[in-house]
């Protein structure tokens, strides 16, 4: 007769405890929090910049627009703006299509510019 040995199983007693799954999303949490920080607050806050320029637009100044063209504003209706690019030569553009205000020197020649540069 041979024996037989019989192992009782007991619930528990063998297994691993289970991860908790908080700490297995954490990487993911820590990725979209970089994300947030590299990608999107900085695009956030140059949307913001852009817009707060483009609101300030006033007769006379000196702007360049995101097809290259440099012109002055005249006009300002809702949306749009007149621009003056060449003597008796008016163009209307869009205000989104403003990237730059020129800010000239006190010789003539751009200084500086307000808004988004040039890409």
């Amino acid at each position: 007769m041979a024996l037989q040995s019989s192992v009782v199983a007991t619930p528990g007693a063998s297994a691993a405890p289970a991860p908790n799954p908080l700490i297995s999303f954490t990487p993911v949490l820590v990725i979209c929090g970089i994300l947030y920080l590299l990608v999107l607050r900085p695009q956030q806050k140059q949307v913001k910049d852009h817009k707060q320029m483009v609101d300030n637009l006033k007769p006379g100044d000196r702007v360049l627009t995101q097809g290259g063209i440099y012109g002055s504003v005249v006009n300002l209706k809702g949306a749009s703006v007149m621009l003056k690019i060449a003597d008796n030569v008016k163009v209307e553009v869009n205000r989104s299509a403003i990237s730059q205000v020129i800010v000239e020197s006190t010789n003539g020649s751009p200084a500086a510019t307000q808004g988004q540069p040039s890409a």
